[in-house]
């Protein structure tokens, strides 16, 4: 029975094993099988051969923007470079195709462009020695994968089109909600009397002219009425029906319709905050954002030397309450920039900050120089194309991906 049990349990790995064998790859990112190194040359430079033609072709960038230099050999001795015309093309992703010619300098051949990043590309050179065409292609990818569409559906890899934005620069600001001057109603009875009946109790909500209470006058026995002044919510009651007015506080009519987001702006932003700006409030205990202007700022500081801006929030359907903590973005500057990207599409790769292009089911790096930014966007003013499609969300799929790669920047 044992041994019937141990066959058992190996026959389930096995099976496991061929299941999960058979399932298909999520991305491909690089050939099965492994390419051989390279061979380099004395210069640290690619070794491309055709019989007893040679050539090494390096990318130089040391003091320097990057650009190719050619050393040429025949039979293992230097070529002079004025004996050879050469030309490579570097087809990049989406077909871009960069053109380099080359001239003489001292012993070797100088590439008339910079390569720029990314070093990603199809190389295809053609060189023409004594009357005879030598031609090598070679791929050079790096950072870059391909993903199949439906595969790219299911992570939830999410793209954007690179444009024109306008940024929003903020500083933040912290507070509480309080109620405005006013928003308080006391009620009194204008003559001394006897409270005949109570038409409301605390807690109630009223409309303006609506009957509160009905008193008898001390003085003339008549009955007069007490109506709200506006709508509101009772939230005091110090009367009941029977007791005398007395020149008392009968009620509290607090309007709750509207309320001021009190917010502290320290000294190091005084100069930034103005009257009217925009601000976007963030409310404890609501997961939708508020919005407003400032409508004030207090004259004095308090002891910590902050002074109180004050933004007012509508609130029609009365769902917020009075000491409610606030998490606020005072607008500062509106700058219209001509390209941008959302910065959760950023990704680090190698010394730089990347997006990822996406060219069909390729996606690859693209080096970014940027400029200013806010909340939700970044400014590229180098290393991207306007209108080029790129991974807004969930970017560091591809990172993964291309990682797990193992992709160089093979010079």
């Amino acid at each position: 029975m044992k041994n019937k049990n141990i066959i058992s349990v190996i026959t389930a790995c096995l099976l496991g094993l061929t299941f999960l064998s058979s399932l298909p790859a999520l991305a491909e990112s690089s050939p099965a099988n492994e390419q051989a190194e390279p061979e380099k040359g004395p210069h640290r430079g690619r070794m491309l051969r055709d019989d007893e033609f040679a050539i090494e072709l390096a990318i130089f960038e040391t003091g320097v923007p990057p650009e190719f230099r050619v050393w040429v050999t025949y039979k293992g001795e230097a070529v002079s470079p004025d004996k050879v015309d050469l030309n490579i093309k570097l087809t990049r992703l989406g077909g871009i195709v960069d053109d380099i010619q080359f001239i003489k300098q001292n012993d070797l051949l100088r590439g008339d462009m910079v390569i720029y990043e990314p070093h990603s590309f199809v190389v295809t050179i053609t060189a023409k020695h004594q009357g005879k065409t030598h031609r090598w292609e070679y791929d050079n990818f790096e950072g870059r994968t391909t993903i199949e569409q439906a595969v790219a559906n299911a992570m939830e890899i999410k793209t954007d089109i690179a444009s024109a934005v306008t940024l929003h620069q903020t500083i933040p600001a912290y507070g509480t909600l309080i109620l405005p001057p006013g928003a308080n109603r006391i009620i009194k009875a204008r003559f001394e009397g006897e409270i005949k009946q109570l038409h409301v109790k605390q807690g109630d909500k009223v409309k303006k002219g609506q009957l509160l209470f009905t008193v008898e006058s001390n003085e003339s026995l008549k009955s007069f009425q007490i109506t709200s002044p506006s709508d509101g919510l009772i939230t005091a009651q110090h009367a009941n029906a029977g007791e005398q007015t007395g020149g008392r506080t009968l009620l509290i009519i607090t309007d709750t319709s509207r309320y001021i987001a009190q917010l502290a702006v320290y000294s190091i932003d005084y100069q930034k905050v103005s009257v009217g700006v925009p601000v976007t409030l963030n409310i404890d205990g609501y997961s939708s954002a508020f919005s407003g202007n400032i409508a004030y700022i207090e004259p004095a500081v308090r002891d910590d030397q902050a002074r109180l801006v004050w933004v007012y929030v509508d609130d029609e359907k009365r769902r917020l309450t009075s000491g409610s903590f606030v998490n606020a973005a005072i607008e500062i500057a509106t700058i219209n920039v001509p390209l941008a990207v959302k910065r959760t599409g950023l990704q680090a790769f190698r010394d730089f900050t990347v997006v990822y292009a996406k060219v069909g089911e390729q996606y690859e790096v693209r080096m970014l120089e940027l400029g200013r930014q806010d909340k939700e966007w970044i400014e590229v003013l180098g290393g991207l194309d306007q209108g080029t499609e790129y991974v807004s969300e969930n970017s560091y799929i591809l990172k993964a991906d291309i990682e797990k790669s193992g992709a160089s920047h093979d010079h």
